[in-house]
């Protein structure tokens, strides 16, 4: 990138860094930057670097929540401050992102446990790797009386679900899982809010 200016050049290189973004998109975005108003630039540029600052893990169920303030620890998310939420239900996903979409399809009003990840023996991650056993504390509280699995279609979301069902049902917690609305090797995150509702709605024992 020798025939870019210096700071267009890093500003190109750090934006050829974000997933689906190569140097020719992230070259004329770059351009767009340049043409546009200052302001924009900067109130863009001041979200982002604010983003790890102000973001964090919720301390209940791992979700995306604004950090604390006071002691820039955790703090709980809007769901699981929410009082109106069903506390007998936990529907467990892969990722943050996966719990954002399962609240896009509007079907459940229940808690969430977030696992970041899952089972993957081929790669090295096992149950450890996993929020596994902050899951299963919660459970041993005796209000939640049924988790929903919402893993990914893929060999290990499907191994993963397997896995939590043998180890939660002997705490007397019913299992489910989201019915095959969903494509094999597809992810939640980019499901419709249709197919995931219906999917929800139609969730079995395993």
């Amino acid at each position: 990138m020798t025939m870019y200016p210096a700071p267009l050049a890093r500003l190109i290189q750090e934006m050829s860094k974000l997933p689906g973004i190569g140097e020719k998109t992230a070259a004329r975005l770059a351009f767009h930057m340049l043409k546009g108003e200052k302001e924009d630039v900067f109130r863009l540029a001041d979200s982002i670097g604010k983003l790890r600052q102000q973001m964090g893990l919720c301390d209940r169920c791992f979700g995306f929540s604004e950090v604390n303030p006071q002691n820039g620890g955790g703090s709980l998310c809007e769901v699981c401050r929410n009082p109106k939420r069903e506390e007998d239900k936990i529907c467990v996903v892969e990722e943050p992102s996966d719990l954002i979409a399962v609240e896009k399809s509007q079907e459940y009003r229940g808690q969430y446990h977030v696992l970041h990840g899952t089972i993957a023996p081929l790669d090295g991650v096992g149950p450890d790797a996993l929020r596994i056993r902050e899951l299963l504390e919660r459970l041993r509280s005796g209000a939640v009386r049924e988790v929903i699995v919402a893993t990914n279609p893929t060999m290990d979301g499907e191994a993963t679900a397997l896995y939590l069902s043998k180890v939660i049902k002997p705490l007397g917690v019913s299992v489910t899982r989201i019915a095959r609305g969903l494509p094999m090797g597809g992810d939640l995150e980019y499901t419709d809010a249709v197919t995931l509702g219906k999917a929800l709605e139609g969730r079995r024992e395993i």
